[in-house]
């Protein structure tokens, strides 16, 4: 049975899509940013949990100190990239939820009204929300860059708080010269797929 969705796309966002690990300097915008968020913030979420947190970082100032808590071979494509994100998950998500799930607003205390209930929550749909922001990227026609080689401790030190815990980071623009790694291999559809 075909996909709803033409070949080209397919491609775009699946099939040719690769980490970028070199990019051009032509600058991503404020503007495509938005763009790629409003697109993406309708992925759905157990609840309607929105725990992502998105930071540009933009400054030189701020760079430098990003780039010195990434891995070492992770190091020269963040402070080459036109635009990095640090994506997070806010683990005061639920503070939203009234607004978010109208319908139920006492699924705040009900299910979240608990630290610990709220990090295991807000981890896994913050690290929904960071795919559907990685295949946005893609659908803006950019390359995306996620990397998890990085000191956390430091990441979250330096640019979030104890309410936010640190996911990836991940560099954003044009793809530019020897961008991708030969492709690694995948599993098949009978290696994954399993009918009970």
């Amino acid at each position: 049975m075909p996909l709803a969705l033409d070949t080209t796309a397919q491609d775009l966002l699946f099939r040719e899509a690769r980490t970028a690990n070199t990019f051009t300097d032509e600058p991503v915008t404020d503007e495509q940013v938005q763009a790629i968020y409003d697109l993406v913030k309708y992925g759905p979420t157990a609840f309607n949990q929105t725990p992502l947190r998105i930071t540009l970082v933009r400054s030189p100032e701020a760079r430098e100190r990003l780039v010195k808590h990434m891995a070492e071979g992770n190091q020269p494509k963040t402070a080459t990239a036109p635009l990095v994100a640090i994506l997070s998950a806010d683990n005061e998500f639920h503070e939203e939820l009234p607004t978010l799930l109208p319908h139920f607003p006492q699924a705040k205390d009900m299910f979240f009204s608990e630290r610990p209930a709220r990090e295991s929550a807000a981890l896994l749909n913050a690290a929904l929300q960071a795919a559907y922001f990685i295949v946005g990227v893609r659908a803006a026609g950019l390359a995306a860059g996620p990397m998890t080689g990085l000191d956390f401790a430091g990441l979250q030190k330096e640019f979030l708080d104890d309410d936010h815990t640190p996911l990836m980071v991940v560099n954003i623009g044009k793809p530019g010269e020897d961008a991708w790694f030969p492709r690694s291999p995948r599993l098949s559809y009978d290696e994954v797929v399993t009918t009970i």
